[in-house]
């Protein structure tokens, strides 16, 4: 009984082992997807510029 109990738990922290990694995974993405933004934000302003 107890080490069923045992082998459960290590499995939940392994769950959470992997939630916290995919909740990192989505951070990253975020992040690149901010950075796109800005690219693409200068990319505008450059165009602005040669406007004038």
């Amino acid at each position: 009984l107890s080490l069923k109990m045992e082998e459960r738990e290590r499995e939940r922290e392994r769950e959470r082992e992997r939630e916290r990694e995919r909740e990192r995974e989505r951070e990253r993405e975020r992040e690149r997807e901010r950075e796109r933004e800005r690219e693409r934000e200068r990319e505008r302003e450059r165009e602005r510029e040669r406007e004038r």
